[in-house]
């Protein structure tokens, strides 16, 4: 009786399940809400960035020609505006649903990371086979 309460723990450690690896994950700091609505606020701000950036000059220069006063100050917030009166709104809307939709995209990405790292090396399986039966370049012809 002595020996089967030894033995029991050793077999059910001997399961092949913890044999395996464990699911590869995404860093907790990917996932984590806080960090998602942070990169979205740099996002935001970095946008705002963006759109201030004067290339009317550049814009100029791309058609031989050298840039007027007015379009000196020409910035990609203007072009935005020009295509659409309420671009500002629209952008800000855009930017503001970039949250959600990360944190969405990270969530997606957690659940599939497993299934899409075994097809990978699935893929690396079926790749090594295919070149393990290549001809050998070096081989004499007859």
């Amino acid at each position: 009786m002595r020996q089967i309460l030894f033995a029991l723990p050793l077999l059910i450690c001997a399961n092949p399940a913890l044999a395996q690896e464990a699911p590869p994950r995404l860093p907790p700091e990917l996932t984590d809400p806080a960090t998602v609505h942070r990169l979205a606020g740099t996002m935001q701000a970095l946008s705002q960035a963006l759109l201030d950036v004067r290339v009317g000059e550049i814009r100029a220069g791309l058609e031989g020609r050298d840039a007027t006063p007015e379009e000196r100050n020409l910035t990609v917030r203007d072009i935005g505006r020009r295509k659409d009166p309420n671009f500002d709104r629209h952008f800000q809307e855009k930017v503001a649903s970039v949250g959600p939709q990360l944190e969405r995209s990270m969530i997606t990405m957690q659940r599939t990371l497993p299934s899409m790292m075994r097809d990978l090396k699935e893929a690396q399986k079926s790749l090594e086979r295919a070149v393990a039966n290549l001809p050998d370049p070096t081989y004499p012809e007859r």
